[in-house]
């Protein structure tokens, strides 16, 4: 019996003595908007009327840890208030948002392989899409190499339908065939740089006119680029990045497009000691654009993977959802300044001014058999005002709102496609964010 005994103390103290190297957490989020809608996305049409509604995501996340190794799932729900009857079996709104593990390879190296959002910079090309209910991840390997402030990341992913027999043509419509990428970064007292390589292959097919596949290849387009350029000078930050693209789209064009931006931070007033200060920024975002009636070459700039909310006004009427993609491109002047009463509550407020990159052109009354066949038309496609503000009412909940603005020229309007437009275009939200174990409070309201 003593035997025994011993023998069960020393397995509860093996078992005792490996859980205390490992630790398993369970933790989530909830985020519940309410929004208006009155031109958001798109304009709004004298005949439509407002879309209003109510909507949330459910994440709940669990991660293992032990030494040199991390397990992460998270499984979300997102769904519209009342889109599924009161009294149901099932529905298509449960999802795995993430699920990874990720292993040291030595004192500075890590492998991190699975579903991943992948959030760099200023999420400008790369970012988790936060502020979409339904965020984004991709099924990536990823390989680490950190060493103090400078990091080395690598990997790609490579994706399929499903687990055929034969065959390797991909369907998967708006999402990378093949991919991969490296990203640098490093620090060097107050400046800060980043340089980024991806590697971007899409399924290109061609059928006849039986529907048949006569033709698939994959087709590859490549964005290079300084995603971050930062120098702190005092109460000034000046900050910038620039992008290339170059390659073939997945309409076969060639293409050769870029991005570039850069602003200018000040801040005006601080009290450390109530947490409060007054910040202004003042700067500028060029996509280059292609002619609306030109088919030759795409010289038009795609963010591809993104969190578009976050640029561009808050109205979305620009590459979100792939919208404006492919087109005349954008010229993005702005002036923000942001109000922090203290380290719980800030209001900010944006200004935009919209014109084209490219040259907007539309045929000429009669269409194009009269002459002049073809009139360009002014690049300036309007002005949107965005109001927001944040609170933070305890350590587990925020609150968040806004009101957007735009007003929109006759150019806009006519690369929108419809006949007449309501004179106000405007959108509002209220957010509740229960995240009580992340550090970021708010969501998609970029300074």
């Amino acid at each position: 019996m003593k035997t025994i005994v011993k023998y069960g103390l020393s397995l509860l103290l093996a078992f005792s003595a490996q859980f205390s190297y490992a630790q398993f957490t369970v933790d989530g989020q909830i985020v519940q908007r309410a929004e208006f809608r009155n031109g958001a996305g798109r304009l709004i049409g004298v005949d439509q009327e407002p879309a209003a509604f109510m909507a949330h995501r459910v994440r709940l996340q669990t991660r293992y840890e032990m030494d040199g190794f991390t397990f992460y799932a998270s499984i979300q729900d997102v769904r519209t208030w009342g889109n599924t009857p009161q009294t149901k079996a099932t529905d298509p709104f449960l999802s795995l948002h993430e699920a990874w593990a990720e292993t040291s390879l030595g004192d500075y190296w890590k492998i991190k392989l699975g579903r991943q959002e992948l959030n760099y910079d200023n999420a400008r090309f790369l970012g988790n899409l936060d502020w979409a209910l339904q965020a984004r991840a991709h099924d990536f390997a990823l390989v680490k190499y950190e060493k103090e402030n400078m990091k080395l990341h690598f990997g790609g992913g490579y994706n399929q339908d499903a687990q055929s027999l034969s065959g390797n043509i991909f369907f998967n419509p708006n999402q990378y065939k093949v991919a991969q990428m490296v990203r640098y970064e490093n620090q060097w007292g107050d400046f800060k740089l980043s340089a980024l390589f991806w590697n971007d292959g899409r399924q290109f097919i061609e059928t006849d006119t039986a529907g048949n596949v006569i033709n698939d290849k994959v087709n590859y387009s490549q964005t290079i680029g300084l995603p971050t350029i930062k120098y702190q000078l005092g109460n000034t930050l000046l900050s910038g990045f620039y992008y290339h693209q170059t390659g073939k789209d997945i309409s076969d064009r060639d293409v050769n497009a870029y991005d570039v931006g850069a602003q200018v931070t000040q801040t005006l007033t601080s009290n450390d000691e109530k947490g409060s200060s007054f910040k202004a920024t003042l700067g500028f975002e060029i996509l280059s654009g292609t002619d609306n009636l030109s088919a030759e070459q795409n010289n038009s700039f795609n963010p591809l993977y993104g969190t578009n909310h976050a640029h561009n006004g808050y109205m979305d009427l620009f590459f979100v959802g792939g919208r404006f993609v492919n087109s005349v491109g954008l010229q993005d002047y702005y002036l923000k300044g942001r109000y922090q009463f203290n380290p719980k509550f800030f209001t900010q407020i944006d200004g935009h001014v919209f014109t084209a990159q490219a040259e907007v052109k539309q045929f000429g009354e009669g269409g194009p058999a009269i002459t002049p066949a073809v009139e360009t038309l002014d690049p300036y496609l309007g002005t949107e005002i965005d109001f927001s503000f944040g609170y933070i009412l305890n350590r587990a909940v925020s609150v968040q709102g806004g009101y957007s603005q735009i007003f929109a020229s006759n150019t806009f309007e006519a690369l929108q496609g419809q006949a007449e437009y309501k004179n106000t275009q405007n959108w509002a939200y209220v957010m509740f964010i229960f995240r009580p174990t992340m550090k970021n409070r708010f969501i998609g309201v970029l300074f």
